[in-house]
């Protein structure tokens, strides 16, 4: 990739960037940190409103994120102090401890897969591309691929509908876990398109002719199970809220309900006073609010975003301010 080329698979609209910079509420000279890179959509503009004398830090686990990001970053704010740090946020605290950052004064998460990554069929996130089965977001730190978590005998039929019902809300959990069992007991399954049949196969047919593509739900929990994402979102989250300087504030961007869960939940409780009960006098608990809560309902993308920008129909944004 040449200097200042932006790959056509990092061209990508970034979700909800107004209410993003709006919810940041950045000012110049502040450090920011965009835990998702990507092809930096939103840290081009996170990068512009702290200007030359404050930082971007930009995070990402993947290679071509972060040259695509480098070269385009270079190219439209050249001005603005840069720190791209290769790793998965889950590791926030040892990236920043390494990058020896003092504070932070704004953090986003923008969560899920990337448009990018589901664009190119090798990496086997795209139910409409015919890969090997893989859906790592880091394949060089990461070994368990989608092929291992359908194949492996330790998944029981009941361990695959359990994933499939927790992480991806399939109505068809055990129908398609059990298919996908009788299927392997003659062959492994190790392509997209063998999985997508699987699945076909297990749900009615009226089912599949109405509403979104039928393994929608069952690639969506796979890659949750295959990249531990909750809990390195919970991870993450925790260590982020630390690191914030006072004032300072964290921005999620969420696609799923569970990950929507975990921030609205960490933020209420690290929003709450004294636990004691009403009827001791004196507080023993000693605990003290760390953030507060900035959004009580979460922003959702206007009707205008959606029509330009499919991703954005269900992205929730919630937003705390270290105290």
């Amino acid at each position: 990739m040449g200097e200042g080329t932006l790959t056509p698979e990092y061209r990508h609209e970034p979700v909800m960037l107004q209410e993003v910079l709006d919810a940041l509420s950045l000012a110049p000279g502040n450090t920011v940190c965009d835990c998702t890179l990507g092809g930096a959509g939103h840290s081009v503009k996170m990068a512009a409103a702290v200007g030359g004398e404050g930082l971007l830090i930009g995070i990402d686990q993947d290679d071509m994120a972060l040259e695509a990001a480098s070269a385009r970053l270079k190219r439209e704010v050249p001005d603005t102090p840069v720190k791209l740090l290769k790793g998965n946020f889950g590791d926030l605290d040892e990236l920043l401890c390494r990058a020896e950052i003092p504070g932070v004064d704004g953090f986003l998460f923008d969560l899920g897969v990337s448009s990018p990554q589901l664009d190119i069929p090798e990496r086997g996130f795209s139910y409409n591309e015919d890969a090997p089965l893989d859906m790592r977001m880091d394949p060089r730190n990461n070994t368990l691929t989608a092929a291992d978590v359908i194949n492996s005998p330790s998944n029981t039929e009941a361990d695959i509908a359990r994933i499939l019902r927790f992480y991806g809300d399939e109505r068809y959990a055990r129908e398609i876990a059990r298919e996908i069992v009788r299927r392997r007991k003659v062959k492994p399954i190790e392509t997209t398109t063998e999985l997508v049949d699987a699945i076909k196969a297990a749900i009615p047919a009226a089912a599949r002719r109405h509403g979104h593509h039928p393994a929608r739900k069952t690639f969506q929990a796979i890659r949750i199970e295959v990249n531990h994402e909750l809990e390195v979102f919970e991870r993450g989250l925790d260590a982020a809220i630390r690191w914030l300087n006072p004032g300072g504030r964290v921005c999620v961007i969420s696609y799923h309900s569970l990950e929507d869960r975990i921030a609205k939940h960490t933020f209420q409780e690290l929003s709450r006073g004294c636990t004691c009960p009403p009827d001791i006098p004196v507080c023993v608990c000693g605990n003290v609010p760390r953030v507060r809560v900035i959004t009580k309902k979460p922003l959702v993308a206007s009707a205008e975003e959606v029509a330009r920008n499919p991703r954005a129909r269900s992205a929730k944004i919630r937003v705390a301010e270290r105290l």
